[in-house]
């Protein structure tokens, strides 16, 4: 890279690390540093909780997705959440905010002691944490890959260069320093990705390349669905995509919580899900025409890279290279901040008699140490993620599969309908899709559609089938879910429409 474009990239981590610095001083309390103590304006949490939904995974394993099989990957990999965040808007947003509001709740998994119990807590906070480290740790290494790419930087030095900056950040201001290093990456990834669509449009002689390039590409680039991701590994996908992004994936139901209100809550769930459906349409046009630039390449994981070195100039090289880092710093700092919150409040009491007497400062001081703890575990593991199958065996493969047993009883033990589901439903339903997934992936070798759809039917059936012939109703879960419910079905003030 020009010395121009790494001017680009330095500078672009010395603002996210001012950021976060300027927010540890907003940050007083343990509620301030996991939810922005409930204030949080509706269009910094929307924006948040878009940019925290995915990384750079984007321009190395679902660019390879699109250089070899096309459009295929923008329906299953973003239109999925767009719906998915959209029917949260609906179900979920209110509900996770009232709990911050009437409960006093600051982590994702606080309530589940008191909907079900604490064996049902801790075994969903152990799986999930121990699932992002590895989810995580696929990040850094989508990202060491970029950089190895750009500028042959090694990828142990690419792991400890992006991580120790988020490190940084994260740890120095918690979600408030997350959401607004997230909008200062929404700015720079929305310039970055707008240097390359221009630079591929002027490739094709102009604008008209939108509508004129589709017939150049290879056949069945157009298909929403292939072989290998069909119409059931899409649906699926919607359902996974729901449950994850309206609070499995526990970092996401944090911005719903640190919005002012119920209504707040909503409005960000409705931007976040616009920007699901339109914006990765944009970042992702260079990459359906990746096949007519860089044809030929014996990985296409490497194909955005390939393209952006070829079309652009000194200087804005780093800036889209900028733009890729700001997708996996904001996950994983959003990531690191919800599973901070989960060890503090949830499992650390559990463990340690003395937790339970924290008082705030204590408690600050524990969600700092847990961060950096998290943030450097993810870091090592990352150093062997081609030993475990690579970035897109991680996110589709485990991920994708293993968020959904651990996201049915958190999600589902929201809702009235399911009232009658208890901690047994919620372990076993837990447990079932689990070893589901163990059977199907290392015992069968079954296919890829099979792997991510069976586990998260397995847990539904199961959670739904036991509530329906075992109720575990009682008095205090139905107070609460009313509770939840009324604030899900209360009307939004004009002035607020």
């Amino acid at each position: 890279m020009h010395a121009l474009d790494w001017g680009m990239v330095i500078g672009y981590f010395g603002l996210m690390v001012g950021i976060g610095w300027w927010s540890h001083r907003r940050v007083k309390t343990d509620k301030d540093f996991f939810i922005a103590g409930g204030r949080m304006p509706w269009w910094l949490a929307g924006i948040s909780h878009h940019m925290s939904g995915y990384s750079a995974v984007l321009f190395v394993a679902y660019a390879g997705v699109a250089y070899s099989q096309g459009v295929t990957v923008y329906f299953w990999g973003f239109a999925s959440i767009g719906v998915g965040v959209a029917i949260g808007a609906w179900l979920f947003a209110a509900r996770w905010n009232q709990l911050r509001a009437k409960f006093g709740v600051a982590s994702p998994l606080e309530f589940l002691a008191r909907r079900f119990n604490i064996p049902t807590q801790q075994a969903l906070a152990w799986s999930g944490a121990s699932l992002k480290v590895f989810d995580v740790a696929s990040k850094w290494f989508a990202v060491s890959i970029l950089l190895e790419s750009f500028a042959g930087v090694p990828i142990l030095v690419g792991i400890l260069v992006t991580g120790g900056v988020t490190l940084l950040y994260c740890t120095a201001g918690g979600l408030w320093a997350d959401a607004l290093t997230d909008f200062g990456q929404f700015v720079i990834q929305g310039l970055a990705g707008i240097v390359m669509i221009w630079a591929v449009l002027s490739s094709f002689g102009g604008i008209s390349g939108l509508w004129t390039m589709w017939d150049r590409l290879p056949a069945g680039h157009l298909s929403p669905v292939t072989e290998d991701y069909t119409t059931v590994f899409l649906l699926v996908y919607v359902l996974v995509k729901t449950l994850e992004y309206n609070g499995g994936m526990w970092n996401l139901a944090q911005r719903y919580m640190a919005s002012p209100d119920n209504h707040a809550a909503r409005r960000g769930a409705l931007l976040s899900s616009a920007l699901y459906l339109i914006w990765p349409l944009v970042l992702m046009f260079p990459m359906f025409a990746a096949p007519l630039f860089v044809p030929g390449l014996e990985d296409p994981t490497t194909s955005y890279a390939a393209m952006t070195e070829k079309l652009l100039p000194a200087g804005m090289v780093g800036l889209v290279l900028a733009g890729m880092f700001s997708h996996t710093m904001a996950m994983v700092a959003s990531d690191a901040n919800a599973i901070s919150a989960v060890i503090t409040r949830d499992m650390l009491p559990v463990l340690w008699r003395k937790a339970r007497e924290f008082g705030e400062t204590q408690r600050l001081r524990a969600g700092r140490i847990a961060t950096f703890s998290f943030i450097a575990l993810s870091m090592l593991v990352a150093t062997q993620a081609d030993s475990l199958g690579g970035v897109l065996s991680i996110v589709v493969s485990w991920v994708a599969a293993l968020m959904g047993p651990i996201s049915v009883p958190l999600l589902l033990g929201m809702l009235p309908w399911f009232r009658r589901c208890g901690s047994r439903a919620a372990l076993v339903s837990w447990a079932g899709g689990l070893i589901t997934y163990a059977v199907l992936y290392y015992g069968v070798d079954a296919s890829q559609t099979a792997t991510v759809a069976t586990p998260i039917l397995v847990s539904l059936a199961l959670f739904i089938g036991l509530g329906a012939v075992a109720s575990e109703r009682t008095d205090e879960i139905d107070e609460m879910l009313d509770v939840l419910d009324r604030a899900a079905k209360e009307k939004a003030p004009a002035v607020a429409r």
